[in-house]
């Protein structure tokens, strides 16, 4: 029987520490592209500025819209000390938090601006803390003082905190409730926008809520059971009828990345039609995955062992992704949440 080692081995790959990209291209749209098609096994190579040319005649691009809360937040200790909580969610008043250290229970934390949260109590890896305010007025504390919540990976950033959080946002993110960002939306600037939409383009947005599962390293019990982590979704009834059209009219379904792959396929579960249009999904996308909705994607370059390089494997194969990787990394692009990315058509 294999290991779980073995399990996640063809999803691993070598690269230089190097490569792994501490800041987002400027201008984004100046990012690295690398195109595969899967019919042919032919790839192309330019910028995120070239993305019309390399689209099939009719494509619908599908964006998620989420927009990311600064949810890092700096609170001080009875102590004096200092503690920094990413915030998780929200369940019956109470704020979920991951904290950098232990917290005593019962300990009354303190932001900048005065703003008291008990520590009521802790459950695993988590922490829950009790506002002495609303809880609604927690995500106000957030967008005033809060810091992106950047990956484990980007520590040597030149940017500002100010400017990360600008910058860890797609320019067309609306809806709050992220806790990372949906990385692949990141190459878009508002002139590719508008030069796709000349170019007779179409373009269509969805939501689903990144959780703080995208980051964790795959378990043995997802493997075992293929289910992952529980993210939120949701799709607009007039949206949800544009792409019904198009596909029904034989048109190409981009997703602009994993999380809009995941709520299109969990929408559509397993018919070539969205009728699930809002709630929560644990789908587990991986090899032998049977794609019911979407024909292409554009993603970033992945960490290893990571249930997204399993869903690019599962979409356009294990051993051309691999090629692909290992293309990509002897060429240095720049890899993970602000590098580089790829069209898979």
């Amino acid at each position: 029987m294999p290991t779980f080692d073995q399990t996640l081995a063809p999803y691993d790959y070598a690269f230089p520490p190097s490569l792994i990209a501490q800041r987002p291209a400027k201008p984004r749209d100046a990012a690295r592209l690398l195109a595969f098609d899967r019919k042919t096994g032919k790839t192309a190579e330019g910028t995120f500025a070239d993305l019309p040319d390399f689209l099939p005649p009719g494509t619908l691009l599908v964006f998620n819209e989420t927009k990311v809360l600064p949810a890092r937040l700096e609170l001080r200790k009875p102590t004096g000390g200092r503690v920094n909580v990413l915030y998780i969610g929200e369940a019956k008043g109470l704020i979920q938090v991951m904290a950098d250290r232990k917290l005593e229970l019962g300990a009354i934390l303190a932001a900048d601006g005065g703003e008291k949260l008990a520590v009521e109590k802790h459950d695993g890896r988590f922490w829950f803390l009790r506002p002495q305010f609303s809880a609604k007025r927690f995500i106000a504390l957030l967008e005033k003082r809060g810091r992106a919540p950047l990956p484990p990976y980007i520590k040597h950033s030149p940017l500002t905190p100010s400017e990360l959080k600008r910058e860890y946002q797609a320019v067309f993110a609306r809806e709050p409730g992220s806790v990372a960002a949906p990385t692949a939306s990141l190459h878009f600037t508002k002139r590719l926008l508008a030069k796709l939409r000349r170019r007779g383009f179409e373009t269509a947005f969805v939501t689903l809520h990144v959780n703080l599962g995208t980051f964790a390293p795959l378990s043995e019990e997802q493997l075992r059971t293929g289910r992952l982590h529980v993210e939120r979704y949701g799709i607009d009834q007039k949206t949800a009828a544009r792409l019904n059209a198009a596909k029904q009219a034989g048109r190409p379904i981009i997703a602009v990345g994993t999380t809009v792959m995941r709520t299109l396929e969990s929408a559509a579960a397993g018919q070539a039609r969205l009728t699930r249009l809002t709630g929560e999904t644990d789908l587990f996308i991986r090899e032998g995955y049977r794609f019911a909705f979407v024909n292409g994607l554009i993603t970033n370059f992945h960490v290893p062992k990571s249930s997204l390089l399993m869903l690019v494997a599962a979409f356009a194969g294990r051993e051309p992704v691999r090629r692909l990787y290992r293309h990509a990394v002897r060429l240095g692009y720049r890899l993970f949440s602000f590098g580089d990315g790829m069209l898979i058509i």
